[in-house]
């Protein structure tokens, strides 16, 4: 069974042929996809496309691209969004200074709230790291030291010493 992890389906490119994206990806034995959230403010948009599909589900989360422009979002926020059937993660969240399309602080803060959220609901993390490996370690290394939470690395471009 093929599962594909983490797409896109809301975003504008599939407007159009959305349906047709959807069938090929069955035709080619795709039995579940994971659409991933970039933006707090289209939460209800990200549910109801899950919810129009049998083998769709989402995350709940803020793009570190979009923490800047996106509402400041509170861990209680998140998890309450995310207490929805559909929604079976946390994120896309974490750090990405390579483009810097967010204010460093506005991307921290944020990750923060994310893994609260995950920490909270038990749903997984999904984490962008891009040349941010300093900061990404620091703070998964405060917030684990709070407790627990589960999730994925989706970006990372850091070497094994971070990995490991």
């Amino acid at each position: 069974m093929l599962i594909d992890s983490h797409c896109h389906l809301d975003f504008p490119d599939f407007i159009e042929d959305r349906d047709d994206v959807i069938r090929r990806a069955r035709e080619v034995g795709v039995r579940l996809m994971l659409t991933i959230s970039t933006k707090i403010t289209e939460a209800d948009k990200i549910i109801s496309l899950a919810e129009a599909y049998d083998d769709i589900v989402c995350s709940i989360g803020i793009h570190p691209h979009e923490a800047g422009r996106e509402p400041e979002t509170t861990a209680e926020e998140l998890a309450r969004i995310a207490s929805h059937p559909k929604v079976v993660g946390i994120g896309e969240t974490g750090l990405d200074y390579y483009y810097e399309h967010s204010p460093r602080e506005a991307q921290k803060k944020n990750f923060q709230a994310h893994i609260a959220a995950s920490r909270d609901t038990n749903l997984p993390l999904i984490v962008h790291a891009r040349d941010a490996d300093t900061d990404t370690a620091m703070i998964l290394e405060q917030e684990a030291a709070k407790g627990r939470f589960p999730g994925l690395i989706h970006c990372f471009t850091a070497g094994r010493e971070l990995a490991e």
